[in-house]
């Protein structure tokens, strides 16, 4: 499927070249901006059928200039990142060329992974969300610290927050994964339980951290991407869909 983009107020718009009636998906680019894997992403899910927003969250921001990625997430504030994303949602369904109209989704990877857990739990604006590797403590490992955190800022991990789950949600973790224990998964796993709402976790082998990075040779897994990839697209199509409840 051809795909066409457009430069828009709140990032970047892809979206399949013919028609006019898509669902709608916000794709959350990871810690360092858009990129030419998040755009690759977009475009993905752009040929599978969606109109996607690839979102900036830095646009307005003129000192992106990242040494420590653990401070910057930290010193990121979670609330003014959810309005960032529910703008996204609300621009594709009511202005955007395609989604009008339409239920939404959200989708991200590693910090946008993150973003896109605390959006399907504390968030009513998407109608279904997969959040790839998403970092779920913010007590231990890169994103705890000394001291305790800043509350303001980050009021709720993924794990804090995973028994308000308000949408159907498929996460996918690589076994690998340094940044993401086992035991923060399990913990996710549990949370979600007690929220009542529908849920998958897809646990990949042999697969760590960024295993959807085609641009990172190292980190890149393409059994664990293909996958993946044959799971998220239908789980998204089935919740975003003209007869999804």
């Amino acid at each position: 499927m051809t795909t066409t983009s457009e430069d828009v107020g709140l990032g970047r718009f892809h979206r399949p070249k013919d028609g006019d009636d898509f669902p709608g998906l916000v794709l959350v680019h990871d810690v360092w901006g858009p990129s030419e894997h998040s755009r690759a992403l977009a475009l993905d899910w752009a040929r599978e059928g969606f109109g996607v927003l690839e979102i900036d969250l830095y646009r307005e921001r003129d000192d992106v200039a990242i040494e420590d990625v653990g401070a910057w997430i930290r010193g990121l504030s979670d609330p003014a990142v959810l309005a960032d994303l529910e703008a996204g949602a609300g621009w594709l369904a009511e202005e955007s060329s395609g989604c009008r109209g339409r239920r939404v989704g959200i989708t991200g990877v590693c910090m946008g992974g993150t973003f896109t857990l605390l959006a399907a739990c504390l968030s009513d604006r998407f109608a279904a969300a997969a959040p790839f590797y998403g970092m779920l403590s913010y007590d231990e490992g890169l994103l705890g610290e000394a001291g305790g955190r800043d509350r303001a800022r980050k009021p709720f991990s993924p794990i804090e927050a995973a028994e308000r789950l308000r949408c159907p949600t498929l996460a996918s973790f690589g076994r690998e994964d340094g940044f993401v224990p086992e035991a923060h998964v399990d913990a996710l796993e549990a949370g979600f339980a007690k929220s009542g709402t529908r849920f998958e976790i897809d646990r990949y082998e042999g697969a760590g951290h960024a295993f959807l990075n085609r641009t990172r040779p190292e980190a890149y897994s393409e059994a664990a991407s293909a996958a993946a990839w044959s799971r998220v697209v239908p789980f998204m199509r089935d919740a975003l869909g003209p007869g999804a409840a």
